[in-house]
């Protein structure tokens, strides 16, 4: 869903998801509804003297519900602030923290590989969390007498924020404690064997929080589900990267000498011909011994049927072109690919088509290399990976 920004803070774009819209009503209701019990269980915790009665009555309840809620997303505001800090401290930049329907998320430009590091980048944000726990629960003996509304929030974001330390440190990767898991693997094992190992465990707990979920609370079941994602997507993502450890676009793509292309009058019947005899979904247009565009199979398949031989590639064709050089590394490729949602870039060497990328040729280059046993392009040679 969409994010926008609504500020900075140490020059991190701050973000807020619009996830965040929906459950802060559903927050604020559910911790309004609860306000009578949770005020005689910080009677009990705090040694205070609510009543319980008086603060559930009218819409003070769902006053005090929404602000403990946004007040909770402002604590895991600063819980992603720690873990931000701390990476910047590494050379690490942050290129956005977004809230969302689930927390929080930092997003590093680039992951630490050294397990000191990555093991106090993690533990930075619960120890946040835990600090502003003590705050408040020290804060709440400060606040003056009637001022009940006020030291209940504060109560409640001493126990959450306690609460929230101890759940991120559950070792479910991706979670903070995943992570230092994964760190504490790292000690004494290649960066991608302890991600994998981590991430192992992370699905395996995430199955038991999701059975938990069933009986105890829904909301488990979708944290559980994310941490599942999270964990095998960092884990692909990790063991693509050790894989791809030296290997350049070059060393993959299809060179221009071996290229199949297409012009602009060839007709959307001769091009879906051409796709059928050749087994192939996307061509580079050349005019002029230049490339023009690129045209897919979808873009084909866009025109009705009895039209196919009055349109001509240049009326379907795409313009605005992808591009990467033969230098970059495939993991870039790859990642290029991902965020435009596409499966092929054109490679560019001084404004001229020196090849093609495609996702299919990315993952017969994974299979070759790990079939291998390698982790990098001295495990096999460029021939190799071209020819799968």
């Amino acid at each position: 869903m969409a994010s926008f920004k609504v500020g900075s803070v140490f020059g991190i774009p701050i973000k807020l998801d619009s996830t965040l819209l929906l459950i802060l009503p559903v927050m604020a209701w559910l911790i309004g509804s609860q306000v009578g019990v949770s005020a005689e269980q910080f009677n009990q915790l705090f040694g205070l003297t609510f009543d319980s009665a008086a603060l559930s009555t009218g819409i003070t309840p769902y006053l005090l519900g929404g602000s403990a809620a946004v007040g909770l997303f402002i604590a895991v505001l600063l819980h992603e602030l720690g873990h931000s800090v701390v990476a910047m401290r590494y050379g690490f930049p942050i290129d956005s923290i977004t809230l969302w329907i689930l927390g929080g998320i930092a997003q590093l430009s680039d992951q630490p590989e050294d397990w000191r590091q990555e093991m106090l980048i993690a533990f930075a944000g619960p120890v946040v969390s835990i600090a502003i726990g003590a705050i408040a629960y020290v804060g709440v003996g400060f606040i003056p007498t009637g001022m009940d509304g006020v030291q209940f929030v504060v109560a409640y974001l001493s126990v959450t924020n306690f609460i929230l330390a101890v759940f991120n440190l559950i070792p479910a990767f991706p979670m903070d404690g995943g992570r230092v898991l994964r760190a504490f693997l790292a000690r004494n094992r290649p960066f991608a064997q302890a991600t994998q190992r981590a991430a192992e465990v992370g699905k395996f707990l995430a199955f038991l929080i999701a059975i938990v979920g069933l009986f105890a609370n829904l909301f488990l079941i979708l944290i559980a589900f994310f941490i599942y994602m999270g964990a095998s997507g960092e884990s692909q993502r990790t063991t693509m990267n050790a894989a791809f450890e030296g290997v350049s676009v070059k060393d993959i793509m299809t060179p221009k000498a071996e290229l199949k292309t297409v012009s602009l009058d060839t007709t959307v019947a001769e091009l879906l011909d051409r796709m059928f005899r050749e087994r192939h979904t996307g061509y580079p247009v050349m005019a002029n011994g230049r490339v023009v565009g690129m045209v897919t199979l979808e873009d084909a398949q866009s025109v009705k049927e009895v039209e196919r031989d009055a349109y001509r590639v240049e009326d379907v064709m795409t313009s605005e072109l992808a591009t990467v050089s033969p230098e970059t590394t495939a993991m870039e490729a790859f990642e290029t690919m991902q965020e435009a949602g596409i499966g092929r870039l054109l490679v560019i060497e001084n404004d001229e088509l020196a090849g093609l990328i495609s996702r299919t040729d990315l993952v017969t280059a994974l299979n070759v290399i790990t079939s291998t046993g390698g982790v990098s392009r001295r495990a096999v040679s460029e021939s190799d990976i071209r020819q799968g």
